[in-house]
């Protein structure tokens, strides 16, 4: 995604003037105010606007933001609000006939917000920027004043915009042409939760006042640390930036810059930025077959394999003394080969360690066969490999292994069915062999995302989209509480009555009122020993990218700061599948999702 970085100045006389002014000082998009001071819609010479022919139809779609006039629709005043209501509909007007898609920005004024609500449903062209203040304004206005009593203080503290917000969002039934334009204040800087919230709505972009710049010692024109961390986060989940500053500012062009440097160090620049807030059905490997693309998708993760190689490595070192290093061969078998690299990491193990192995490759993917074969005679011709193209728990094997080495974890640790995998696959191991990984932990939490549920809901509804389980690469996300422990599986397993179903309830807190649209799912894994590898948001696992965490979708619901969610979570098997469903318990009760795996399943 490209970044706009946006000028707005008040009093503009001229677009094509400020256009060519933003664009020499190093701004993409200008946002200016639709003057609305006549009614009827008579033509009034002083909007800038005005006539549509100042501008021609592409730069009117690419380089304008409007701002509508600053009426209150929902006065207490009828007649105000009246008239309020007929100046925004003739700007929303104006600006559906000047731009096809148009962009329109209007301010909340407070926590009343009804009769804006029935327009913007009313209102379907254009899509809604509510310019709202990230703290509530009227507070240091209360704590400069020296009269303002502690009640009042207190009072203005528990006005919290994010409310406004919220109470319109659930007005217009979460429509996703509805999105956050956030005003910084330079008298009040937000706490590191409240900005931690503010990440997991639909956050269009954040409105800089110029007098949040101030000159550092070169004489150039720098946020205070504090404010340049608050901007890196919305940068990092893709806001947009508009610098608020008058027509007489000398420095416009030094506040782009340093925003355009803010935006290179912390707007991610990496591969998977396609991927961010996208919902994908997870694969199932056991059941497919995995295609050439993918495989290849998973093999360029620059840490996995390392970490699997170090795992090899410290086990073959372990069993394997120095003196025994020329005569002991290990048996090592790779179940699940893809085209070769968990094989290529024993290799690498065996090389550095200077120990003997026999390994065995066990893919049930016919074309991966192909792959693997070419490796052999190409790259691995001196080696001691053989390769069976086999079901891992049919697989007889000529010998018995020393180890078990596979990544069937997915992103729930037992998504792509391990447990079953490698409980059938126990008969190929040794009585004291070991298996890598030997053990992997779930982990869920509950998650604010207004644009994870938009996208849910935009699925085809023919889908039972509430009842999936989505694998996502999680962006514009807000932890209601830390993940906790769910599930836990360990390799081998020696239990004669092997069960993998589970069963758990877990309680978390608010800390902040805050919407619950969904369950955060994540994993970690033991591979041997003490190396470990991690997709659990406070442990990850640095430069890992081969699993995306889980999420599983709830209605909407508004929790207060404080309150208790529980969530109850199972894991369910049947002779054919292996499914989980969920249920939100605290603070109000729902329905379980995926009941009976109707949405969601993982074929055995």
């Amino acid at each position: 995604m490209n970044y706009y970085v946006c000028l707005h100045q008040e009093g503009i006389s001229s677009i094509p003037k400020i256009i060519q002014k933003a664009h020499a000082n190093n701004y993409n998009v200008v946002a200016t105010s639709i003057n609305a001071n006549m009614l009827p819609m008579d033509p009034y010479e002083t909007d800038p606007t005005y006539p549509a022919t100042v501008l021609n139809a592409v730069d009117w779609n690419s380089k304008v933001l409007f701002q509508v006039s600053d009426v209150d629709v929902d006065s207490p005043n009828a007649k105000l609000c009246e008239y309020s209501k007929a100046m925004l509909l003739r700007d929303v007007t104006w600006a559906e006939h000047l731009q096809n898609n148009g962009n329109i920005m209007v301010r909340l004024r407070g926590p009343k917000n009804d009769n804006l609500a029935e327009i913007i449903k009313s209102r379907t062209k254009v899509s809604w920027f509510m310019h709202v203040p990230i703290t509530n304004p009227e507070l240091s206005t209360f704590e400069h004043r020296k009269d303002a009593t502690e009640t009042e203080i207190e009072e203005a503290q528990q006005v919290d915009p994010w409310n406004w917000w919220n109470e319109l969002r659930f007005a217009i039934k979460h429509n996703p042409k509805v999105k956050v334009v956030l005003e910084l204040s330079d008298s009040d800087r937000p706490s590191r939760e409240c900005v931690r919230r503010w990440l997991g709505e639909p956050i269009e972009a954040i409105i800089i006042p110029s007098s949040l710049f101030v000159l550092n010692r070169s004489n150039y024109y720098v946020l205070h640390k504090e404010w340049q961390a608050i901007v890196g986060h919305f940068i990092s989940v893709r806001a947009n930036i508009i610098i608020s500053t008058n027509t007489n500012d000398k420095a416009i062009s030094q506040y782009a810059d340093y925003i355009k440097k803010l935006i290179s160090d912390h707007g991610d620049t990496h591969d998977l930025i396609n991927y961010e807030n996208m919902l994908e059905i997870p694969l199932q490997p056991l059941f497919d077959n995995l295609d050439s693309y993918t495989y290849e998708v998973f093999e360029t993760d620059p840490v996995k394999y390392k970490f699997y190689q170090d795992a090899v490595q410290q086990l073959l070192l372990d069993r394997v003394s120095e003196e025994e290093a020329k005569r002991k061969l290990t048996v090592v078998m790779v179940l699940g080969g893809g085209r070769g690299p968990l094989a290529r990491a024993v290799f690498n193990a065996a090389e550095i360690t200077k120990r003997k192995v026999r390994v065995y490759i066990i893919e049930k993917n016919p074309s991966a066969i192909r792959t693997l074969s070419n490796m052999v005679k190409t790259l691995w011709s001196k080696k001691d490999v053989h390769i069976f193209s086999k079901d891992m728990r049919d697989f007889s094997p000529p010998e018995l292994a020393d180890v078990l080495v596979s990544e069937l974890l997915g992103s729930f640790g037992d998504n792509e069915l391990s447990p079953e995998c490698l409980d059938g696959a126990l008969k190929l191991l040794k009585p004291d062999g070991i298996s890598i990984p030997c053990k992997s932990t779930s982990y869920i939490n509950p998650i604010m995302s207004a644009v994870l549920h938009n996208n849910v809901c935009q699925l085809p509804s023919t889908v039972p989209v509430f009842n999936c389980g989505y694998v996502v690469l999680l962006k514009n996300i807000y932890h209601i509480d830390e993940p906790q422990t769910l599930f836990e599986f360990t390799h081998p397993n020696r239990d004669p009555n092997i069960d993998n179903t589970r069963h758990k309830k877990l309680s978390f807190t608010a800390q902040k009122d805050c919407v619950l649209h969904g369950i955060g799912g994540y994993f970690d894994t033991v591979l041997y020993k003490n190396i470990t590898l991690s997709i659990n948001p406070a442990t990850h696992t640095q430069g890992m990218f081969s699993w995306f965490p889980m999420f599983f979708p709830t209605q909407p619901l508004t929790i207060k700061a404080g309150e208790t969610i529980s969530i109850k979570f199972w894991r369910r098997v049947d002779t054919e599948k292996v499914w989980y469903e969920w249920q939100l318990c605290e603070p109000k009760e729902f329905e379980p999702h995926n009941s009976g795996g109707m949405g969601y399943n993982m074929r055995l």
